[in-house]
């Protein structure tokens, strides 16, 4: 199959096993899933036949019926995003902090960019928490309300729009401490706890990446189609 002409987020969400891939290659699914593939490599330096190939592999590789989002109503959505994505930052936002903080007290003065680390998501620890508050108070509990047909008086679209913004920033920050960690590559000579805490700030910005992907290719664009249908009624 031709995947040059497809968009990032199309290829994930008719296909989500494939977020994998295109996290190992840092192609950006979410902020940037209008992206075509062709475009994404090029940008990259990737070569596109072997990206294809591979997404080929993985796609026909396949045993069992994957996750079809589009297939989901805005409610089915919000329980997994809820489910699969707000439960896994509250539960790992905690844990990361105080790894971070003992990697910084018992290695910071050989590895400087850790306290640079800890303090970029010290930053994203309070917005995201912010973020999914807005979210899980006000925005959710209307698109539910909505779907049903109750009209609630809030400006759906001001806040995707503030939403999508918060999410590009969350994609930024979780960006710089990537390039931080070198790929959160461990450095000889470190501890377990080093070790651990790099691949679970890498195992975040996958989740985060599949988060901010159903919010904004699946989700939001759903709403904005509901809150289009109510204005013709």
């Amino acid at each position: 199959m031709n995947y040059a002409t497809q968009t990032l987020a199309s290829i994930v969400s008719n296909h989500y096993q494939t977020a994998s891939l295109f996290e190992k290659f840092h192609l950006d699914f979410c902020c940037k899933g209008k992206q075509t593939l062709a475009s994404a490599c090029e940008q990259k330096g990737l070569d596109l036949s072997m990206v294809e190939q591979a997404l080929e592999e993985i796609i026909t590789g396949v045993k069992k019926q994957p996750l079809v989002f589009a297939n989901m109503n805005a409610e089915q959505l919000i329980q997994y995003i809820l489910t699969h994505h707000h439960f896994y930052i509250k539960q790992n936002l905690p844990q990361i902090l105080t790894y971070l903080e003992k990697i910084t007290m018992k290695h910071g003065d050989r590895f400087p960019n850790m306290q640079r680390v800890l303090t970029q998501f010290r930053e994203l620890s309070f917005e995201l928490l912010a973020h999914l508050e807005k979210e899980e108070k006000v925005l959710f509990p209307a698109i539910i309300a909505m779907e049903k047909g109750t009209k609630e008086m809030i400006p759906y679209l001001q806040i995707i729009r503030k939403m999508l913004t918060e999410h590009d920033d969350a994609g930024e920050m979780m960006e710089q401490i990537r390039i931080l960690t070198l790929d959160y590559t461990t450095p000889e000579n470190t501890c377990t706890t080093f070790q651990l805490t790099l691949m679970m700030l890498k195992d975040f910005e996958s989740n985060l990446h599949k988060h901010v992907h159903l919010e904004n290719n699946h989700l939001f664009p759903l709403t904005e189609k509901i809150v289009g249908e109510m204005a013709d009624v």
